[in-house]
């Protein structure tokens, strides 16, 4: 499980599908009212406060990208507490834990990493080079360089090896490829991979 900061009220946790499994937790399972996944949620609420002093009380958006072959990526957004709500109540009748989630789940099949160093993405795309030549879209959005690829680019046999890849240089991101076209630069239209390994070296 990992966690960042997105904002001062939105972070961001990475499931792995190992994280998942070691709680008895299937994929299906992460929108259903059940206690295991509430107790993940409220491991998770409490790591986010160790580590990032997040503070969960009040309502909370929660919105659940499932990604291929990866795990699942959980934003956080907190609302504003509703002080009306309970304004007929003594202060030490007010809850300690109000999760009001609001959440959605969305199921993306595209493959998409970010990377911090464009070193490393030059070092990411020569050991993909391996694997595939004619594959990948490259935007530059909030300082990263995204690496994004169509599944239907990407042969099925050799997707496991490739997220294996991707995930040892970079970090699977719930980008969108609408979010990317809207708000990202396009750095590299298509077969990001080739024109990458083509134009820089890697560095020993």
């Amino acid at each position: 499980m990992k966690i960042e900061r997105l904002s001062s009220d939105k972070i961001r946790i990475f499931l792995t599908f190992d994280d998942l499994s070691e709680r008895g937790i299937q994929k299906e399972d992460m929108w259903q009212e059940i206690p295991k996944v509430h107790e993940l949620f409220t491991e998770m609420m409490d790591q986010a406060y160790n580590e990032l002093g997040f503070d969960a009380t009040g309502p909370l958006a929660v919105e659940v990208f499932a990604l291929p072959a990866q795990g699942m990526v959980v934003i956080v957004t907190r609302g504003k507490y509703d002080h009306h709500q309970y304004s007929q109540l003594g202060e030490d009748e007010l809850p300690e834990e109000v999760y009001e989630m609001e959440v959605t789940l969305e199921q993306s099949d595209s493959i998409v990493y970010a990377f911090n160093d464009f070193e490393v993405l030059i070092e990411a795309a020569h050991v993909l080079h391996r694997h595939i030549t004619e594959a990948g879209r490259l935007y530059h959005y909030r300082d990263k360089w995204v690496l994004y690829m169509d599944p239907e680019e990407i042969d099925a046999n050799q997707l496991p090896s490739l997220i294996a890849v991707l995930a040892e240089f970079g970090e699977a991101a719930s980008y969108t490829e609408a979010v990317l076209d809207e708000y990202g630069k396009v750095v590299i239209a298509e077969n990001a991979v080739d024109v990458i390994c083509t134009h820089f070296k890697r560095q020993d």
